[in-house]
Protein backbone atom coordinates (compact mmCIF):
# COMPACT_ATOMS: atom_id res chain seq x y z
CA UNK A 1 0.00 0.00 0.00
CA UNK A 2 1.11 3.45 -1.31
CA UNK A 3 0.44 6.79 0.94
CA UNK A 4 0.33 9.33 -1.08
CA UNK A 5 -0.61 13.17 -0.78
CA UNK A 6 -2.29 15.17 -3.77
CA UNK A 7 -4.82 18.04 -4.06
CA UNK A 8 -5.35 17.90 -0.19
CA UNK A 9 -6.41 14.39 -0.38
CA UNK A 10 -4.65 11.14 0.59
CA UNK A 11 -4.85 8.88 -2.47
CA UNK A 12 -4.50 4.82 -1.17
CA UNK A 13 -2.26 3.16 -4.12
CA UNK A 14 -1.07 -0.08 -5.07
CA UNK A 15 1.65 -1.26 -7.05
CA UNK A 16 0.08 -3.72 -9.64
CA UNK A 17 2.15 -5.80 -12.58
CA UNK A 18 4.50 -4.26 -14.89
CA UNK A 19 5.07 -1.10 -12.40
CA UNK A 20 1.25 -0.20 -13.06
CA UNK A 21 0.01 1.55 -9.90
CA UNK A 22 -3.95 0.94 -9.26
CA UNK A 23 -6.42 3.28 -7.53
CA UNK A 24 -7.43 1.30 -4.31
CA UNK A 25 -9.76 4.76 -2.28
CA UNK A 26 -9.43 8.04 -0.79
CA UNK A 27 -8.60 9.59 2.88
CA UNK A 28 -10.62 12.26 3.07
CA UNK A 29 -8.68 15.00 5.62
CA UNK A 30 -11.85 15.87 7.17
CA UNK A 31 -13.76 12.97 7.68
CA UNK A 32 -10.74 11.23 9.20
CA UNK A 33 -9.29 14.43 11.62
CA UNK A 34 -7.22 12.07 14.05
CA UNK A 35 -4.96 11.42 10.73
CA UNK A 36 -4.15 15.30 10.10
CA UNK A 37 -1.14 15.21 11.76
CA UNK A 38 0.70 12.33 10.18
CA UNK A 39 -0.39 14.35 7.21
CA UNK A 40 3.00 15.97 7.99
CA UNK A 41 5.51 13.19 7.80
CA UNK A 42 3.71 12.33 4.15
CA UNK A 43 6.04 13.83 1.85
CA UNK A 44 5.74 13.19 -2.24
CA UNK A 45 6.11 14.31 -6.08
CA UNK A 46 4.50 12.94 -8.79
CA UNK A 47 4.43 13.06 -12.45
CA UNK A 48 1.18 11.27 -14.14
CA UNK A 49 1.67 9.78 -17.49
CA UNK A 50 -1.97 9.63 -18.28
CA UNK A 51 -4.90 11.08 -16.05
CA UNK A 52 -5.95 9.18 -13.38
CA UNK A 53 -9.13 7.20 -13.21
CA UNK A 54 -10.54 6.09 -10.22
CA UNK A 55 -10.21 1.97 -10.37
CA UNK A 56 -7.97 1.63 -13.71
CA UNK A 57 -4.98 1.05 -13.33
CA UNK A 58 -2.06 4.01 -14.85
CA UNK A 59 1.26 4.14 -15.43
CA UNK A 60 3.03 6.52 -12.56
CA UNK A 61 6.67 7.79 -11.96
CA UNK A 62 6.54 8.86 -8.06
CA UNK A 63 8.50 8.97 -4.92
CA UNK A 64 7.30 8.56 -1.68
CA UNK A 65 7.83 8.67 2.17
CA UNK A 66 5.05 7.56 4.38
CA UNK A 67 4.58 6.98 7.90
CA UNK A 68 1.37 5.41 8.22
CA UNK A 69 0.62 1.39 8.71
CA UNK A 70 -1.02 -0.73 6.51
CA UNK A 71 -3.72 -1.04 9.05
CA UNK A 72 -4.31 2.23 9.49
CA UNK A 73 -4.71 3.13 5.63
CA UNK A 74 -7.61 0.28 5.01
CA UNK A 75 -9.35 2.43 8.04
CA UNK A 76 -9.67 5.23 5.88
CA UNK A 77 -10.75 4.27 2.95
CA UNK A 78 -13.92 6.58 1.44
CA UNK A 79 -17.04 4.39 3.64
CA UNK A 80 -19.61 2.90 1.69
CA UNK A 81 -23.06 4.88 0.47
CA UNK A 82 -25.60 3.17 -1.31
CA UNK A 83 -27.58 6.04 -3.78
CA UNK A 84 -30.85 5.42 -5.06
CA UNK A 85 -32.53 7.24 -7.57
CA UNK A 86 -36.81 8.07 -8.19
CA UNK A 87 -39.04 10.34 -10.21
CA UNK A 88 -42.47 11.39 -9.28
CA UNK A 89 -42.71 8.63 -5.88
CA UNK A 90 -45.14 10.11 -3.37
CA UNK A 91 -43.74 11.67 -0.52
CA UNK A 92 -45.82 9.85 1.93
CA UNK A 93 -44.11 6.68 0.59
CA UNK A 94 -40.54 8.04 0.67
CA UNK A 95 -40.79 9.02 4.01
CA UNK A 96 -42.07 5.61 4.83
CA UNK A 97 -38.95 4.29 2.83
CA UNK A 98 -36.39 6.49 4.62
CA UNK A 99 -38.00 5.51 8.18
CA UNK A 100 -37.38 2.00 7.54
CA UNK A 101 -33.96 2.52 6.24
CA UNK A 102 -33.05 4.71 9.20
CA UNK A 103 -34.37 2.17 12.07
CA UNK A 104 -33.93 -1.27 10.38
CA UNK A 105 -30.62 -0.88 8.15
CA UNK A 106 -27.27 -0.13 8.69
CA UNK A 107 -26.00 0.67 6.11
CA UNK A 108 -25.48 4.46 4.60
CA UNK A 109 -27.94 5.90 2.09
CA UNK A 110 -28.65 8.75 -0.38
CA UNK A 111 -32.23 9.05 -2.20
CA UNK A 112 -32.75 11.78 -4.21
CA UNK A 113 -36.51 11.91 -5.19
CA UNK A 114 -37.12 14.44 -8.33
CA UNK A 115 -40.55 15.64 -7.55
CA UNK A 116 -43.65 13.51 -6.00
CA UNK A 117 -46.73 12.93 -7.51
CA UNK A 118 -49.28 15.67 -6.10
CA UNK A 119 -49.23 18.88 -4.00
CA UNK A 120 -48.92 18.02 -0.43
CA UNK A 121 -48.25 20.00 3.17
CA UNK A 122 -45.45 17.91 5.27
CA UNK A 123 -45.37 19.29 8.96
CA UNK A 124 -42.54 18.38 11.47
CA UNK A 125 -43.10 15.49 13.72
CA UNK A 126 -44.29 18.48 16.34
CA UNK A 127 -45.57 20.74 13.78
CA UNK A 128 -49.25 22.29 15.13
CA UNK A 129 -52.00 22.50 11.83
CA UNK A 130 -53.93 25.54 13.63
CA UNK A 131 -50.41 27.23 14.09
CA UNK A 132 -48.81 26.61 10.67
CA UNK A 133 -51.82 26.12 8.19
CA UNK A 134 -54.75 27.91 6.83
CA UNK A 135 -56.98 24.96 7.23
CA UNK A 136 -60.17 26.23 5.90
CA UNK A 137 -58.24 27.14 2.55
CA UNK A 138 -56.73 23.12 2.93
CA UNK A 139 -59.79 21.89 3.65
CA UNK A 140 -61.62 23.63 0.78
CA UNK A 141 -59.15 22.43 -1.90
CA UNK A 142 -58.70 19.09 -0.33
CA UNK A 143 -54.84 19.05 -0.09
CA UNK A 144 -53.56 16.52 2.08
CA UNK A 145 -51.25 17.12 5.26
CA UNK A 146 -48.44 14.47 6.10
CA UNK A 147 -47.33 15.05 9.69
CA UNK A 148 -43.33 13.27 8.79
CA UNK A 149 -41.30 10.93 11.67
CA UNK A 150 -38.47 14.33 11.55
CA UNK A 151 -38.46 17.53 12.91
CA UNK A 152 -38.32 20.74 11.02
CA UNK A 153 -40.84 22.98 9.51
CA UNK A 154 -43.36 22.98 7.46
CA UNK A 155 -43.75 22.83 3.37
CA UNK A 156 -45.53 22.95 0.23
CA UNK A 157 -43.82 20.07 -1.91
CA UNK A 158 -45.00 19.48 -5.78
CA UNK A 159 -44.13 18.13 -8.94
CA UNK A 160 -41.12 20.44 -8.64
CA UNK A 161 -39.79 19.67 -5.45
CA UNK A 162 -36.49 17.62 -5.72
CA UNK A 163 -35.39 15.81 -3.02
CA UNK A 164 -32.44 14.20 -1.18
CA UNK A 165 -31.80 12.47 1.50
CA UNK A 166 -28.50 11.38 3.62
CA UNK A 167 -28.83 8.11 6.25
CA UNK A 168 -25.60 7.85 7.66
CA UNK A 169 -23.86 5.53 10.44
CA UNK A 170 -22.19 7.70 13.30
CA UNK A 171 -18.90 5.86 12.40
CA UNK A 172 -19.12 6.86 8.60
CA UNK A 173 -18.72 10.40 9.47
CA UNK A 174 -16.82 10.71 12.81
CA UNK A 175 -15.96 14.22 12.56
CA UNK A 176 -19.68 14.84 13.31
CA UNK A 177 -21.20 14.87 16.26
CA UNK A 178 -24.37 14.01 16.59
CA UNK A 179 -26.31 17.22 16.90
CA UNK A 180 -28.21 19.32 14.42
CA UNK A 181 -25.76 21.73 13.77
CA UNK A 182 -23.01 19.56 13.09
CA UNK A 183 -24.90 17.89 10.87
CA UNK A 184 -26.33 20.76 9.09
CA UNK A 185 -22.59 22.00 9.04
CA UNK A 186 -21.59 19.36 7.53
CA UNK A 187 -24.63 18.96 4.70
CA UNK A 188 -23.54 22.91 3.81
CA UNK A 189 -20.17 21.67 2.56
CA UNK A 190 -21.45 19.10 0.36
CA UNK A 191 -23.71 21.77 -1.30
CA UNK A 192 -21.21 23.89 -1.32
CA UNK A 193 -19.57 22.01 -3.82
CA UNK A 194 -22.61 21.54 -5.91
CA UNK A 195 -22.86 25.10 -6.12
CA UNK A 196 -19.65 26.91 -6.73
CA UNK A 197 -19.51 29.04 -9.55
CA UNK A 198 -23.53 28.70 -9.98
CA UNK A 199 -24.88 30.80 -7.52
CA UNK A 200 -24.13 32.97 -4.07
CA UNK A 201 -25.34 29.82 -1.86
CA UNK A 202 -25.00 29.70 2.03
CA UNK A 203 -26.09 27.83 5.19
CA UNK A 204 -28.25 30.49 6.87
CA UNK A 205 -29.53 29.01 10.03
CA UNK A 206 -31.60 25.88 9.11
CA UNK A 207 -32.37 26.89 5.33
CA UNK A 208 -30.13 27.11 2.45
CA UNK A 209 -30.20 30.50 0.72
CA UNK A 210 -29.35 32.34 -2.70
CA UNK A 211 -28.29 35.55 -1.24
CA UNK A 212 -31.02 36.07 0.94
CA UNK A 213 -34.25 34.17 -0.55
CA UNK A 214 -34.69 30.35 0.31
CA UNK A 215 -34.81 27.38 -1.91
CA UNK A 216 -34.27 24.75 0.46
CA UNK A 217 -35.39 23.41 3.77
CA UNK A 218 -34.09 20.62 6.30
CA UNK A 219 -35.22 18.27 8.72
CA UNK A 220 -33.35 15.72 10.76
CA UNK A 221 -33.51 12.65 13.27
CA UNK A 222 -30.79 11.47 15.58
CA UNK A 223 -30.17 7.90 16.97
CA UNK A 224 -27.70 7.01 19.41
CA UNK A 225 -25.55 5.32 16.33
CA UNK A 226 -27.63 7.28 13.60
CA UNK A 227 -28.87 10.12 11.64
CA UNK A 228 -31.13 11.10 9.18
CA UNK A 229 -30.74 14.75 7.08
CA UNK A 230 -33.71 15.40 4.05
CA UNK A 231 -34.07 18.41 2.37
CA UNK A 232 -36.64 19.69 0.31
CA UNK A 233 -35.55 21.87 -2.75
CA UNK A 234 -37.43 24.10 -4.33
CA UNK A 235 -36.44 23.91 -8.05
CA UNK A 236 -39.90 25.50 -9.35
CA UNK A 237 -43.35 25.88 -7.35
CA UNK A 238 -47.00 26.95 -7.79
CA UNK A 239 -47.46 30.56 -6.16
CA UNK A 240 -51.06 29.76 -5.22
CA UNK A 241 -49.69 26.82 -3.03
CA UNK A 242 -47.79 29.01 -0.54
CA UNK A 243 -51.26 30.49 0.75
CA UNK A 244 -51.52 27.22 2.70
CA UNK A 245 -48.95 28.18 4.97
CA UNK A 246 -49.35 30.73 7.52
CA UNK A 247 -46.02 32.39 8.42
CA UNK A 248 -44.29 30.90 11.60
CA UNK A 249 -44.27 32.16 14.94
CA UNK A 250 -40.98 30.98 15.25
CA UNK A 251 -39.27 32.55 11.75
CA UNK A 252 -35.73 32.76 11.31
CA UNK A 253 -34.11 36.51 11.58
CA UNK A 254 -33.00 36.70 8.30
CA UNK A 255 -36.48 36.45 6.75
CA UNK A 256 -37.41 39.79 8.39
CA UNK A 257 -41.20 39.02 8.11
CA UNK A 258 -41.54 38.78 4.53
CA UNK A 259 -44.21 36.82 2.64
CA UNK A 260 -43.45 33.46 1.64
CA UNK A 261 -43.33 34.58 -1.92
CA UNK A 262 -40.62 37.11 -1.16
CA UNK A 263 -38.93 34.36 1.12
CA UNK A 264 -38.21 31.75 -1.29
CA UNK A 265 -36.75 31.18 -4.93
CA UNK A 266 -36.63 28.94 -7.83
CA UNK A 267 -33.92 26.40 -8.13
CA UNK A 268 -34.93 26.42 -12.00
CA UNK A 269 -33.60 30.39 -12.29
CA UNK A 270 -30.13 29.33 -11.59
CA UNK A 271 -29.45 25.60 -12.76
CA UNK A 272 -31.47 22.27 -14.57
CA UNK A 273 -32.63 19.56 -12.49
CA UNK A 274 -30.39 17.06 -14.08
CA UNK A 275 -27.38 19.46 -13.59
CA UNK A 276 -28.50 19.05 -9.91
CA UNK A 277 -28.79 15.56 -9.24
CA UNK A 278 -25.53 15.38 -11.47
CA UNK A 279 -23.73 17.82 -9.19
CA UNK A 280 -24.89 16.35 -5.85
CA UNK A 281 -23.94 12.80 -6.73
CA UNK A 282 -20.55 13.69 -7.74
CA UNK A 283 -20.25 15.43 -4.65
CA UNK A 284 -21.24 13.02 -2.12
CA UNK A 285 -18.90 11.09 -4.04
CA UNK A 286 -15.67 12.78 -3.29
CA UNK A 287 -16.75 11.75 0.30
CA UNK A 288 -18.29 8.47 -0.04
CA UNK A 289 -17.68 5.34 -2.67
CA UNK A 290 -21.19 4.94 -3.94
CA UNK A 291 -23.18 2.07 -4.78
CA UNK A 292 -25.99 2.35 -7.31
CA UNK A 293 -29.21 0.56 -6.04
CA UNK A 294 -32.33 -0.14 -7.37
CA UNK A 295 -35.08 -0.52 -5.08
CA UNK A 296 -38.47 -2.73 -6.41
CA UNK A 297 -41.83 -1.89 -4.82
CA UNK A 298 -41.43 -4.94 -2.59
CA UNK A 299 -38.36 -3.93 -1.48
CA UNK A 300 -39.30 -0.50 -0.57
CA UNK A 301 -42.47 -1.81 1.47
CA UNK A 302 -39.88 -4.21 2.95
CA UNK A 303 -40.65 -7.74 3.78
CA UNK A 304 -41.24 -7.75 7.68
CA UNK A 305 -43.69 -5.49 9.92
CA UNK A 306 -42.60 -2.00 10.74
CA UNK A 307 -44.84 0.55 12.01
CA UNK A 308 -44.16 4.10 10.43
CA UNK A 309 -44.98 7.21 12.20
CA UNK A 310 -45.13 9.33 9.02
CA UNK A 311 -48.72 9.94 8.01
CA UNK A 312 -51.79 11.83 6.24
CA UNK A 313 -53.46 13.36 8.82
CA UNK A 314 -57.65 12.64 8.67
CA UNK A 315 -59.97 15.24 7.76
CA UNK A 316 -61.04 15.27 11.67
CA UNK A 317 -58.24 16.25 12.69
CA UNK A 318 -57.92 19.28 10.54
CA UNK A 319 -61.25 20.04 11.29
CA UNK A 320 -61.17 20.02 15.11
CA UNK A 321 -57.70 22.22 13.89
CA UNK A 322 -59.69 24.70 12.07
CA UNK A 323 -62.47 24.95 14.95
CA UNK A 324 -59.22 25.71 17.17
CA UNK A 325 -59.02 28.68 15.75
CA UNK A 326 -60.52 31.30 17.62
CA UNK A 327 -59.15 33.91 16.40
CA UNK A 328 -58.71 33.47 12.81
CA UNK A 329 -61.58 36.37 11.69
CA UNK A 330 -60.22 38.61 15.32
CA UNK A 331 -60.99 38.41 18.34
CA UNK A 332 -64.64 40.25 18.19
CA UNK A 333 -65.89 37.66 16.17
CA UNK A 334 -64.45 34.37 18.09
CA UNK A 335 -65.34 31.08 18.01
CA UNK A 336 -68.68 31.47 16.31
CA UNK A 337 -67.69 32.83 13.02
CA UNK A 338 -65.10 29.92 12.92
CA UNK A 339 -67.70 27.47 13.43
CA UNK A 340 -69.73 29.03 10.54
CA UNK A 341 -66.74 29.01 7.92
CA UNK A 342 -66.39 24.95 9.18
CA UNK A 343 -69.91 24.37 8.47
CA UNK A 344 -69.38 26.34 4.77
CA UNK A 345 -66.20 23.98 4.16
CA UNK A 346 -68.20 21.37 4.86
CA UNK A 347 -70.47 21.74 2.93
CA UNK A 348 -68.26 21.94 -0.47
Amino acid sequence: MIIFKFANQILLLELGKGGVVVVVGWYLPELYPKFRKQEESINSSWEVDSDPQAGKGFPINFSVHYSMALTEAKNVVAPLMNIVKFKGMSILQQLHLEERLFRTSSDNWCIINDGTNAPTIVMGVSGKPSELLDIKLVLQDKVPVVRRFTGGGTVVVDPGTIFVTFICNKDAVPSVELYPRPIMSWSGLIYEDVFRGIADFHLRENDYVFGDRKFGGNAQSISRRRWIHHTSFLWDYEVRNMAYLKVPRRAPDYRSARSHVEFVCHMKDYMSTSDFIDRTVKAVGTRFSLTPMQLEEGNIHGKTAFDHSSRLLTKAELEAAFASQTNLYGESTGLSQVQVDLKHVQSN
